[in-house]
């Protein structure tokens, strides 16, 4: 998200991820005045993006989820089944048995919060992992199955091995 007057998203993904671009265009049509399209990175890389119109409504998302221009969880987020199925979809990977869920850019407070809302509402048990000098969450391996449970049905087909087998 970047924030002017108001708030825009950007969708921005690998070429290779087309279909995800426009399941989220479709989702996100009415906030938005130009269909997706590639556009070429430095180098050879190949992105396939949108970006929405500036909105008060973005707004609002905005300053709830970065302080400071820094990203944060706010004490108030709610994960339902999709939110957490589109999180994993942008932010998941796996590793042998487990799940990681790349969220290096958050703050320590806000990783905590994470460990205890995925707790709380689905007992899902997750912890830090160090990666390089920031934080990740790395599902723990007995609870792969209750988070692929909670998402699955969320989860477009070209993400599913993103899940250990």
């Amino acid at each position: 998200m970047r924030c002017k007057a108001n708030a825009l998203l950007e969708i921005n993904h690998s070429f290779r991820q087309k279909a995800y671009v426009d399941w989220k265009y479709e989702n996100l049509c009415n906030l938005v005045s130009s269909p997706p399209r590639a556009r070429r990175g430095k180098g050879v890389r190949v992105a396939y993006r949108f970006t929405t119109k500036s909105l008060p409504e973005l707004t609002h998302f905005y300053r709830k989820f970065y302080k400071n221009g820094k990203k944060i969880i706010p004490n108030d987020l709610k994960l339902n089944p999709l939110s957490l199925a589109v999180w994993f979809m942008d932010d998941g990977c796996k590793s042998y048995r487990a799940i990681y869920l790349n969220t290096q850019k958050f703050d320590f407070d806000s990783l905590v919060k994470l460990i205890n809302l995925l707790k709380r509402d689905y007992d899902i048990t997750a912890r830090l992992n160090k990666d390089k000098k920031y934080y990740r969450l790395r599902i723990a391996v007995e609870s792969v199955a209750k988070l692929r449970k909670v998402i699955e049905a969320y989860v477009l087909p070209s993400f599913k091995y993103k899940f250990p087998s």
